[in-house]
């Protein structure tokens, strides 16, 4: 057994499933034959994902969090739709099986898809990994070029024209940011309004005629082949994809991305081994980028501090939930403290203090 797969675990309190609908509809719909046993993955802390046994066939289910949510945040079907679109086209996408907005099957909508087995990487390699300098470079250096390949892809041919409208993005995504975060402010965070003003007076035109932006873009929603580790055979997560600026998108990735020189205070939240030897810094990941992409980028602070204060938002949403009682998960108790550690560095890169 290959101890560096990424593995489910029994379901955390208060997140089960009931069975007692999903396995009937699940071997209606996809004429499958066995009693249903669920298993959680652990990490993420938005979308619920899930591993379903039937019989011998493993899929993988995913639902939003339990409790109260941001309007469109978690849309089960703008989800599984554009894995439908892109399947076949961008051939690291998770085959979409089905779709169910039925509420009285497990509480909620929910979608089901094909399961990809593999490595997944999240705050630092798995023991069971052993990179060198240089391949911890190449490895990187890859997800930076699969992102290139997503933004690359016609989302006219693929049907998704009608996903949204690319054009003004930079513009709704600066309000939207915005509007979200001071919706969500909880008494213990920074309000952050310098740097909603120095965002909005610094804002940059889109950069191109738009693409399909994952929004969430980052080495533990990537798989990697158990057998060649150097190999991506997945990305996952898409609930936040949309139509949108490449850069802007690059800039969300950047967000995760923790140098070995980063100050203390920023290596706590460090969700990746970005900072590991060989690893690319900041700079390297936007020139690499835009070498690949032929953007031109002459100064991504603009970008990366949008990445930053939307990262913060982000968090602040969830920690909102905890702050308020709608959820149990030990893990978001402390998160106000990755909002003032996001709100600072975002504050550092425009100048201004959060």
């Amino acid at each position: 057994m290959n101890d560096s797969i990424d593995r489910p675990v029994a379901t955390r309190p208060g997140e089960d499933l009931d069975v007692t609908r999903l396995g009937p509809h699940l071997r209606q719909t996809l004429n499958f034959e066995g009693e249903v046993e669920v298993l959680q993955y652990p990490s993420g802390f938005s979308n619920l994902t899930y591993m379903l046994q039937i019989g011998e066939t493993e899929i993988v289910l995913r639902r939003p969090p339990f409790g109260s949510k941001p309007k469109s945040g978690h849309d089960m079907k703008r989800e599984h739709d554009v894995l439908a679109a892109l399947h076949g086209s961008f051939p690291y996408c998770p085959k979409p099986l089905v779709f169910c907005d039925d509420e009285s099957i497990i509480g909620s909508p929910f979608y089901v898809m094909e399961k990809i087995e593999g490595i997944i990487v999240r705050r630092d390699f798995p023991a069971g990994l052993t990179l060198s300098p240089e391949d911890v470079r190449a490895l990187f250096n890859r997800v930076v070029d699969v992102h290139v390949e997503l933004h690359s892809v016609d989302f006219r041919a693929v049907g998704l024209e009608r996903f949204g409208d690319p054009e003004g993005y930079v513009e709704r995504q600066i309000g939207g940011w915005s509007d979200r975060y001071r919706r969500a402010r909880t008494p213990d965070v920074p309000d952050c309004e310098s740097i909603m003003a120095w965002l909005e007076e610094n804002r940059l035109p889109d950069s191109g005629p738009g693409c399909i932006v994952h929004n969430d873009f980052r080495l533990d929603n990537v798989v990697l082949d158990p057998t060649d580790p150097q190999r991506i055979i997945g990305v996952l997560d898409w609930e936040m994809a949309a139509l949108g600026d490449p850069l802007m998108d690059l800039g969300a990735s950047l967000a995760y991305w923790v140098e070995q020189s980063d100050p203390a205070g920023f290596q706590a939240m460090r969700m990746m081994p970005t900072n590991a030897d060989g690893a690319p810094s900041r700079a390297e990941v936007v020139a690499r980028y835009a070498t690949n992409s032929g953007l031109k980028v002459d100064d991504f602070s603009f970008y990366y501090c949008y990445g930053l204060f939307r990262l913060a938002g982000i968090v602040q949403q969830i920690y909102y939930r905890s702050y308020h009682g709608q959820t149990e998960d030990p893990r978001f108790k402390n998160l106000n403290l990755w909002v003032g550690g996001l709100a600072a560095a975002a504050g550092a890169v425009a100048g201004v203090s959060p």
